[in-house]
């Protein structure tokens, strides 16, 4: 990626050069088009901002297709949300795979670049690659001829079922474009090159947001499909967007940059990666576990419930997915600094990241508690879905202000290699209290599933509490990758 040299001239100044609003400018093109500079010299400030712009604007659009993808499939009637919420649901235990793979790979890869190790990188890449593919494959195949049954599990009725089956045999089946998308752009994160991860998911999801309703509706040349057509598209861009990871991943301009040489198995460096993210991976499952959990309560609700809950997840999922892309940056720069032996900066990385996300998401929630119904309006045409979207979407935003905040330090502990304090946080929070709490209240008093977004809140914002007070403790400074 070429340097933006002349750009960045005036802003080694100093912080005072980075705050003209010309300064500032060409400090957000910099950040867009690649930055090559050294995130454990650079600016603090400077650097949150290179690393968090393409990280954030990567994010917005996998929110903008979270939300394009449920318009479209509101459309066909509250079965086909329904099968799309329960299918989101099972492929929860996939994501928890892919993003705890990409919480190893990360770790490995940014404390190498912080080392000034790129070699050391490129083959902590590619065993990450190799490990992600495999198990990849083997979870597709038996997810595509299992999903039937598996959307009965979940507590699907008989319509939802036939309407959705398709669906969900796409998506499964499509699993390995799911963990390659997720874990190569947390190699290109975790080595600084987030640009590239972030056109990764413009390039993807452009795909599927411009195919989807092509294929949902049939319109012109296209079969009609309904709701699986929206998983053809989505797996279509997803796997153009592995694609393009590959080939950027092999150019030499890339800062982790693959070479023949580097696609050998090795031993110990895989033995660090599943080290990691073995409990990177119990992390997220124990909270994608908990999600399942609370669709499960729902159900018993009807398919109104579901689909409300839904579609609130998705428009929640709008404004988080960006707050995501400052915590990743945090994680990035907490990984490289630890690196390169600065365990301090790293630490007034995570707060400065903290404090910019804590207005962001703020505002955020005003926005969606006071405009609740007329957004929840815009995705379902039938009023008992736009009312439970409406309470869900309402009580969950109310609790922004701590999840931007618990975000970024959850994501400071993984960026450090340190995954098993937030995996024992969310043990604590989602299932010895959100679980319990969401069926209590559904069941036993007369709440029913305003209960369970209830107990949603209540849970995140207890994960926030419990990581500051531990990232406080300063244990993760000392982790060993």
């Amino acid at each position: 990626m070429q340097t933006h040299e002349s750009e960045a001239q005036p802003l080694a100044a100093g912080v005072g050069a980075a705050a003209k609003p010309q300064g500032m400018w060409s400090l957000m093109k910099e950040a867009v088009a690649g930055s090559r500079r050294d995130f454990t010299t650079e600016d603090l400030g400077r650097a949150v901002i290179l690393l968090a712009v393409p990280m954030v604007l990567e994010m917005v659009m996998e929110s903008i297709f979270a939300v394009v993808d449920i318009f479209w499939v509101s459309k066909l009637g509250p079965e086909a949300v329904a099968s799309v919420g329960l299918t989101e649901s099972l492929l929860n235990l996939l994501y928890a795979l892919a993003i705890g793979l990409s919480m190893g790979a990360a770790a490995v890869v940014s404390r190498r670049i912080g080392e000034k190790d790129p070699e050391g990188a490129a083959r902590a890449a590619f065993q990450a690659i190799l490990l992600g593919g495999g198990l990849s494959v083997v979870i597709g195949v038996g997810g595509a001829v299992a999903a039937p049954q598996l959307l009965q599990l979940m507590g699907a009725s008989a319509e939802t079922t036939r309407v959705g089956v398709n669906y969900t045999r796409v998506m499964l089946g499509g699993s390995a474009t799911v963990v390659m998308l997720f874990l190569i752009n947390a190699i290109f994160r975790g080595a600084g090159d987030a640009a590239v991860a972030m056109r990764t998911l413009w390039l993807a999801n452009g795909i599927n947001i411009v195919l989807g309703p092509f294929l949902v509706f049939g319109w012109g040349p296209f079969p009609k499909w309904g709701v699986a057509g929206a998983a053809v598209a989505t797996t279509i861009g997803r796997g153009t967007g592995v694609l393009y990871q590959l080939y950027k991943l092999t150019r030499p301009t890339s800062r982790v940059a693959l070479k023949r040489r580097h696609l050998i198995f090795e031993a110990d460096v895989m033995k660090t990666i599943i080290r990691i993210a073995r409990s990177g991976v119990f992390q997220v499952l124990v909270g994608s576990a908990s999600w399942i959990a609370l669709v499960r309560v729902l159900a018993n609700f009807g398919s109104t419930a579901v689909a409300g809950y839904t579609i609130a997840i998705r428009v929640v999922l709008f404004a988080l997915l960006p707050s995501w892309g400052m915590a990743n940056a945090a994680a990035t720069l907490v990984g490289q600094n630890l690196g390169a032996k600065q365990p301090d900066r790293a630490e007034q990385a995570v707060w400065r990241a903290a404090i910019y996300n804590l207005y962001f998401l703020g505002t955020v929630g005003v926005i969606f508690f006071i405009f609740a119904g007329n957004i929840a309006a815009l995705f379902a045409p039938d009023p008992e879905v736009v009312a439970y979207a409406t309470r869900c979407l309402r009580i969950v935003s109310a609790g922004f202000l701590f999840y931007a905040v618990g975000m970024v330090v959850t994501q400071a502990f993984n960026g450090a290699g340190d995954t098993k304090t937030p995996t024992w946080i969310n043990i604590i929070c989602f299932w010895l209290w959100e679980i319990p709490l969401a069926y209590a209240l559904s069941h036993f008093t007369k709440l029913g599933p305003t209960g369970v977004f209830t107990a949603i809140m209540t849970a995140f914002s207890l994960v926030a509490v419990l990581s500051v007070v531990l990232f406080k403790r300063g244990t993760w400074k000392v982790i060993r990758v």
